[in-house]
C-alpha cells in the first residue's frame, strides 16, 4: 500500500519516485518538520490504520454499536484506546476518554380513567408522563382542556406542553386521527436526559365535556441508561485557548429482527466518520505542529436523537469552539467524483472557501450540500453548537438519492470504496492546515433563537 511504501523508502531516488506516485491530496503540507525521515513520517495518513479501525469498528464482532449494548461500550473502549496510543489527552473534567452522562427511558405502565363515573376503555386513552405514578381523584389537581370539533388539538398540545404541569384533555371524535397519532407516539414511551417530573397529559377520546368527578391514575416505568462519548484532546501551542474539534458518530442500529443477516453494521453510517477522526487525530498527534487544540470526538446517541452531542455542547464554551468539523458517512464516491466530499451549510459562514484555500494548490475543493431540501445542515450532531453561534458543519459523500444500504443490513464493509474514503480524509487533513494552525479563522454563524423547549414531551 502507498503509506508502508512510503515508510519503507530508504534512497533519495526512491523518495522522489514515490513522491512522483503520490496524489496532492495525501501530501499534507512539507513545512514543520526538523529532518527528512520526521517529513515522510508526517506528510502520509496510514491507509494500513484506516482499514484496520474501520474493519474492526464495521465487524459483526459489536453487533451494529446498537445504544444500550455492551456492544456499544465495547466500541467505546476500542476508541479510548486508540485515543490514548495516540497520545492523546483527556478533557480536563474527565478522568479518562470516556464523557458518560445518563439517558432516562419512560415508559407507559398503567392508566386508568374513570369520567362522572364511567370507567374509559383503555383504546380511547393516552398519556405522556415524567412523573412515575399519579393519582388525580379531584378536579382541582389538575388542569382541564376540552378541544372541541372545530378547535386545533396540536395547539393545545404544544401549549400544555410547554406549560408543564398536570392535563386532562378532552378530545372530541372529531379529532380521532390526530388522537391515534399521539397515541401511538406517547406508547413509545418518552426519552428525557435527567429525573425531572415536570408534569402528565392524559387524553381521552370523548365527546364529554362537563365533568362532574374524575378518577385518574396513571403509572411509569423508568429504566437508567449510562452512555459515554469518547473525547480527546491534542493541546495547542500558542493558541492552546482556541479549539478546532473533529467529531463523528460511533453509534448505530444494533442487531435487529430474525433470520440470516440481523446486524446493522453501521460501516458508512458512521463507522467511516468515526475511523476518519481516529486517523486525522493520529495524523496531527505525529505532526506535532497545531498551534490550536484539536479535540477529537466520537458521539454517542446519534441515531436516538443527538443526545451525545448535546450533552457534550453544553460541558464547555461553544466561544472557545473555531471551527468543528463533523464527519458523516464518507464511505462513498460522492456525486462530484471518488475522493470528493460536499459540506452543509456552506452559505452560513466562510469555513467552506476558507478550507478551500487551502486545498487550492492540489486543484482539489470541497463542494457544497447538493441536496438543499433535505436541510441537512441541522440534522447531524453539528447543528447544537452551530445553533450556538460556532462554525459547525457536517462533511459527507453519500448520494441520499441513489445510496440502498442507508440503515439496511447491507450497509458493511463490503459496501464501501476504501479507496475513496481515504482520498477523502486525506483532503480534510490538508484543507484543515490553516485553522489547525491558526492562521485561518472562519466567522461565527448567526446563532438561533432559543426555542420554547416541550417540558413533558
Amino acid at each position: 500500500m502507498l503509506a508502508n511504501k512510503w515508510e519503507q523508502g530508504k534512497n533519495k531516488n526512491m523518495k522522489k519516485n514515490i513522491i512522483a506516485a503520490v496524489p496532492l491530496a495525501v501530501l499534507i503540507g512539507l513545512g514543520g518538520c526538523s529532518s527528512t525521515a520526521e517529513k515522510q513520517e508526517s506528510q502520509v495518513i496510514s491507509k494500513t490504520s484506516m482499514i484496520k479501525d474501520i474493519t474492526y469498528l464495521a465487524s459483526d464482532e459489536l453487533n451494529g454499536r446498537g445504544n444500550f449494548t455492551q456492544d456499544i461500550e465495547q466500541a467505546a473502549s476500542f476508541i479510548a484506546k486508540r485515543f490514548e496510543q495516540i497520545g492523546l489527552q483527556p478533557l480536563a473534567t474527565e478522568s479518562g476518554f470516556l464523557q458518560t452522562f445518563k439517558l432516562y427511558d419512560l415508559s407507559p405502565k398503567e392508566l386508568n380513567v374513570s369520567l362522572n363515573g364511567l370507567k374509559i376503555d383503555n383504546s380511547m386513552l393516552s398519556m405522556a408522563s415524567t412523573r412515575t405514578e399519579f393519582n388525580w381523584q379531584s378536579l382541582s389537581q389538575v388542569e382541564i382542556h376540552v378541544v372541541g370539533e372545530s378547535d386545533d388539538m396540536r395547539q393545545t398540545m404544544s401549549s400544555v406542553n410547554q406549560q408543564g404541569g398536570d392535563h386532562l384533555i378532552l378530545v372530541n371524535r372529531a379529532h380521532q386521527d390526530w388522537f391515534k397519532r399521539y397515541q401511538n407516539y406517547f406508547a413509545k414511551g418518552l426519552r428525557k436526559n435527567n429525573t425531572d417530573e415536570t408534569g402528565a397529559i392524559v387524553l381521552v377520546l370523548t365527546d364529554e365535556v362537563e365533568l362532574t368527578s374524575i378518577n385518574v391514575s396513571g403509572m411509569v416505568t423508568r429504566n437508567e441508561h449510562k452512555i459515554s462519548n469518547v473525547v480527546g484532546v491534542l493541546p495547542g501551542k500558542s493558541l492552546d485557548k482556541e479549539v478546532v474539534l473533529y467529531s463523528a458518530h460511533y453509534d448505530h442500529l444494533g442487531a435487529i429482527g430474525e433470520g440470516s443477516d440481523v446486524i446493522y453494521n453501521g460501516a458508512d453510517d458512521d463507522a467511516s466518520g468515526t475511523t476518519a477522526v481516529i486517523n486525522l487525530a493520529e495524523h496531527f498527534a505525529t505532526r506535532k505542529d497545531n498551534e490550536r487544540t484539536l479535540m477529537f470526538a466520537a458521539f454517542t446517541a446519534e441515531e436516538i436523537g443527538g443526545y451525545g452531542s448535546q450533552y457534550f455542547s453544553k460541558q464547555l464554551n461553544p466561544e472557545d469552539i473555531v471551527a468543528m468539523i463533523n464527519i458523516e458517512m464518507i464511505g462513498k464516491p460522492s456525486k462530484f467524483g471518488a475522493g470528493t466530499m460536499w459540506m452543509t451549510g456552506a452559505e452560513r459562514s466562510n469555513l467552506q472557501y476558507l478550507m478551500n484555500q487551502s486545498l487550492q494548490p492540489s486543484g482539489q475543493k470541497i463542494h457544497t450540500d447538493p441536496y438543499p431540501k433535505q436541510q441537512l445542515f441541522y440534522r447531524s450532531d453539528n447543528a447544537t453548537l452551530a445553533g450556538f453561534g460556532v462554525p459547525a458543519h457536517s462533511f459527507s459523500t453519500t448520494q441520499l438519492d441513489k445510496d440502498k444500504h442507508y440503515h439496511q443490513v447491507s450497509d458493511d464493509i463490503q459496501s464501501l470504496d476504501l479507496d475513496s474514503m481515504y482520498q477523502v480524509i486525506a483532503q480534510l487533513a490538508m484543507a484543515v492546515e490553516g485553522l489547525n494552525a491558526g492562521e485561518q479563522t472562519p466567522n461565527r454563524i448567526e446563532p438561533l433563537k432559543e426555542r420554547s423547549k416541550g417540558l413533558i414531551y
